[in-house]
């Protein structure tokens, strides 16, 4: 059974990690998609201080982090490196995705139905993060006269 639970993990985050380096491979793109996310006018001096310091627009700030977290995610839940804690941060941020980029609920017709078919494939990708964060690195398959 760990075999299996190894092979799914595997699986499961070449999406992350594919999805991450196409970010990262084409950050004029997601940097655009970015542009999408309003910052609160709180953050205005430390948005301008990093645009500062880094010689970037904030979207490809975020357009750079936004890839690295999905690189880097996936590729620690596949190899079982502190996994619980990057499936919680990938929650957050598949749930900030859902939210920014697949709004269904502004929408109409088949934008609408399209998001909403995203929205739905990401809250079933929470639901695997929450299964991944939940389980334990080191779980003992119950036998017999073994106790938990």
């Amino acid at each position: 059974m760990p075999a299996f639970v190894t092979f799914g993990r595997i699986l499961f985050a070449v999406l992350f990690v594919f999805s991450g380096a196409a970010k990262l491979m084409d950050l004029s793109a997601t940097a655009q998609m970015t542009e999408k996310i309003v910052l609160p006018a709180i953050f205005a001096p430390y948005t301008a201080q990093l645009e500062t310091i880094t010689g970037m627009s904030i979207a490809q700030v975020l357009a750079i982090v936004a890839g690295a977290i999905e690189v880097i995610c996936g590729l620690m839940i596949a190899l079982n490196f502190g996994a619980r804690f990057f499936a919680i941060l990938l929650i957050l941020f598949v749930a900030a995705a859902t939210f920014y980029f697949h709004d269904f609920w502004n929408q109409t017709g088949p934008d609408a139905r399209n998001n909403l078919v995203h929205a739905l494939k990401n809250l079933s990708l929470i639901g695997a993060l929450f299964m991944i964060a939940g389980s334990s690195r080191s779980a003992k398959v119950h036998e017999p006269g073994y106790d938990v």
